[in-house]
């Protein structure tokens, strides 16, 4: 992974990345109304409290939908095919990501999923997702 590579780091997601650097996973919850959300930002998107801190997740998640990506704009082009895929995490949000170690005849909807940490060559951590085997 380079440089290009990363996401635009802001104030609202520095916390977030940083925990995904230490290999954490970690959602927003609201103490107003108890919901989970994501992407990391100051306030609720249900209920509009800025009551919201960042919480551990368990790293359980479910497939909800993917594709197979066989072309891509450079720099992506090198890891292709991938599968991109939004995923639903146990404690509620869905999260556009990656499945990985699994075969693209294998993935079914509502296939277990975990999270994993995929780090690029500069050392840069991405939360990715893997099958839960049996």
């Amino acid at each position: 992974m380079t440089a290009a590579d990363h996401p635009t780091i802001d104030l609202d997601s520095q916390a977030w990345w940083s925990a995904v650097q230490d290999r954490e996973l970690m959602v927003n919850t609201c103490r107003s109304c108890g919901q989970a959300s994501l992407y990391s930002r100051p306030f609720c998107p249900h209920c509009w409290s800025e009551e919201v801190n960042l919480a551990p997740a368990s790293g359980r998640a479910r497939l909800y939908t993917w594709s197979v990506v066989h072309q891509n704009a450079a720099p992506f082009d090198a890891r292709t095919p991938y599968v991109l895929a939004m995923v639903d995490l146990e404690e509620g949000p869905r999260v556009m990501s990656v499945v990985e170690n699994c075969r693209v005849e294998d993935l079914r909807a509502d296939l277990p999923l975990a999270v994993a940490f995929r780090t690029g060559d500069d050392g840069f951590i991405v939360p990715v997702f893997h099958p839960v085997t049996a």
